[in-house]
């Protein structure tokens, strides 16, 4: 019985590791919340030279996290049009993931270089 219930419980946990992976899957999305999660709105133009992301591949991520609520999209009243970016208060929950995968990349990165 308890190693039913140990099964149960680890599903659960791939479960939920799948369900996250499938809002932020991709190398971009984590990249495009930590900017604007850090660095506060940015405007199209200002996000893609940011990220380094094409314009192309940059609208479809920013249109799947507008989707799933961690981004809003806000057309500004301007000649020419301007399109403003910010995370949204849901998108404040990835913080803490964000933050312990920066600090995991930079000791990577220092281990690496350092072998």
């Amino acid at each position: 019985m308890k190693d039913e219930m140990s099964d149960v419980a680890c599903e659960n946990v791939h479960s939920a590791i799948q369900d996250t992976l499938y809002v932020v899957n991709g190398k971009w999305k984590l990249l495009i919340l930590s900017i604007l999660v850090n660095d506060g709105t940015k405007r199209f133009g200002e996000l893609a030279r940011a990220s380094g992301i094409s314009p192309r591949i940059l609208s479809k991520e920013l249109q799947e996290l507008e989707m799933n609520q961690l981004v809003t999209r806000k057309v500004c009243n301007t000649k020419p049009v301007t399109v403003e970016y910010s995370s949204t208060p849901y998108s404040e929950t990835l913080k803490e993931v964000i933050d312990a995968m920066i600090r995991w990349g930079q000791n990577h990165k220092k281990k690496i270089v350092s072998s």
